[in-house]
């Protein structure tokens, strides 16, 4: 995919890549099937095997590569824990594998590749179980601020329904601004979102490019998302610093647009109780 000056056009050409429009919602799209080696599992860290079955009915094994990989799988548990964006290996079969980290419960297995030939990326989505004593956690209300050890992520601007808009996270390091991220999968974050309820997904690449001489490597990352309906969504960003790439989690509210916002309604004051800032901070 590219992701030069005309990034805001392509971005918002795919499903799950930015547009309004949930991924990973049918484990089958335009012909192409996710199809898992097993599909229960047991706890603690298992090996995943996988293909992507083509419309002829056979393995796919040539991908158009979209950020230094052919293919980026995600793994969530269904209550939004455990969240992991790994990069599995292809044998010349077309079988990818991978390790996860899994505890018991239900889990949500994501494949987001574009296969040669084909037009655009897709996001095929796929239940996994995983057997043991399941506790599931609720919804963390994280606030606008992620503590990882000596690193603060801050996140500023809105998740808006069907509207496109900038989400700006800032990453310091004992207070002090991080200028030096390392490029990581080819941008200097990489921001994942989830729709709260079913999982819809959204991978969202930033605005710029390392390579591109324009686009600072910290503190700020900036994103253009918008998400497919009101409601709740997980963000999860990986970044790259000193070697070691760090995973930031947010949750936040879609609320209405900033045009619906602007405009008189009748049951204004209905909706004045879905004001996502009440669920953002403590």
């Amino acid at each position: 995919m590219n992701h030069e000056t005309s990034h805001h056009s392509t971005h918002d050409a795919h499903a799950g890549h930015g547009s309004a429009v949930a991924g990973g919602l049918a484990v089958s799209e335009h012909g192409y099937t996710l199809e898992l080696n097993s599909v229960i599992f047991t706890g603690g860290a298992q090996p995943v095997s996988f293909r992507i079955i083509g419309p002829d009915g056979h393995a796919v094994n040539a991908f158009t590569p979209s950020h230094a990989k052919e293919l980026h799988f995600i793994a969530v548990r269904r209550d939004t824990t455990g969240f992991q964006h790994v990069h599995p290996v292809m044998d010349a079969a077309g079988t990818w594998s991978v390790e996860l980290e899994l505890t018991p419960g239900d889990w949500r297995f994501f494949a987001d590749f574009q296969p040669t030939g084909h037009t655009s990326p897709m996001t095929l989505g796929i239940d996994a179980s995983v057997a043991g004593h399941y506790e599931p956690q609720s919804l963390p209300d994280t606030g606008r601020s992620a503590e990882l050890g000596p690193y603060t992520v801050n996140l500023d601007g809105e998740l808006l329904p069907g509207q496109a808009s900038d989400l700006t996270l800032t990453i310091s390091r004992n207070g002090e601004p991080v200028t030096d991220l390392e490029p990581y999968l080819a941008a200097y974050g990489h921001l994942v979102a989830l729709r709260v309820g079913d999982l819809g997904y959204l991978h969202i690449h930033p605005e710029g490019e390392p390579a591109d001489g324009n686009t600072a490597a910290g503190p700020e990352i900036v994103f253009m998302a918008a998400a497919p309906s009101p409601g709740f969504y997980r963000l999860f960003l990986d970044f790259q610093h000193e070697g070691v790439v760090r995973t930031a989690e947010f949750t936040v509210h879609a609320g209405a647009t900033a045009q619906q916002a602007s405009q008189p309604d009748h049951d204004a004051a209905g909706h004045t109780g879905h004001s996502h800032h009440g669920h953002q901070h403590h």
